[in-house]
């Protein structure tokens, strides 16, 4: 392992990836938007990687954005989009992709871990999508997939926080495993999963996102936020948040 704000590990045919700016609960800042969509472009390369595991350092799967830096892009003329550029490459790789959600998925870190194909959840994980709470849409376009249109829609109207049992049960999450068994249990998923015809999968997933229109949902949604992004609404809502999250560190 290294110092770098992603860390790969690869073996056999899997390359476990791991957010890694702890001391900030893994909040994406350009350097890791950057560094996200750098190493999805080298593994988009990698013939040899046939599944892939994301998972975060310390006790985040990650915060979302790092508002400090986002909110400094609003108020400067940016559009601090940083992060969904990195989750928009994510959703759309080819190979197989397994979030390792190990603790906090919020914001744009719960649309991370919707992104991923499959979601394994420590029993300490939890989501929320909180982007109305501060002028945005967060997760509109995954979450109805996975959970329904109805439960989607209360998640994202009233901003709640979402348990590891509550996420379980409603689907949100493939399976719940105990906190110090998450890796493992992700590990031996992507094994599972390589062990198959690596075109078969492929293609298995395309279809599937084809049959649930994911890529519509994310067009959609980037329509919604280009609307809303920087508008006064959304820089007043998103400096509150801030100064919130900023006043609990």
């Amino acid at each position: 392992m290294s110092d770098e704000v992603v860390q790969r590990e690869d073996r056999d045919g899997i390359a476990f990836l791991r957010m890694n700016r702890p001391e900030k609960h893994n909040a994406f800042n350009r350097e890791l938007s950057l560094a996200v969509g750098r190493v999805i472009e080298e593994l988009e390369a990698d013939e040899g990687v046939r599944v892939v595991v994301l998972t975060g350092s310390g006790q985040s799967f990650s915060a979302g954005a790092d508002m400090t830096e986002a909110l400094a892009s609003f108020e400067s003329g940016g559009r601090g989009d940083g992060m969904a550029q990195a989750v928009l490459r994510v959703g759309a790789f080819a190979t197989p992709l397994i979030a390792a959600v190990n603790g906090y998925a919020f914001g744009g870190g719960a649309a991370l871990a919707l992104a991923c194909d499959l979601r394994l959840a420590s029993e300490r994980a939890s989501f929320r999508f909180p982007g109305a709470s501060y002028g945005l849409v967060v997760g509109g376009s995954q979450l109805p997939r996975i959970v329904g249109a109805a439960k989607a829609k209360e998640l994202i109207f009233t901003a709640r926080t979402v348990d590891a049992d509550e996420a379980e049960r409603i689907g949100l999450v493939n399976r719940v495993v105990a906190h110090d068994e998450l890796e493992a249990a992700a590990w031996e998923l992507a094994r599972q999963i390589a062990h198959q015809s690596p075109a078969a999968v492929r293609w298995s997933k395309a279809v599937i996102d084809a049959a649930t229109e994911v890529d519509k949902g994310a067009q959609a949604e980037i329509a919604a936020n280009r609307e809303l992004r920087g508008s006064a609404d959304h820089v007043t809502r998103f400096r509150e948040a801030t100064e919130r999250v900023a006043g609990r560190e």
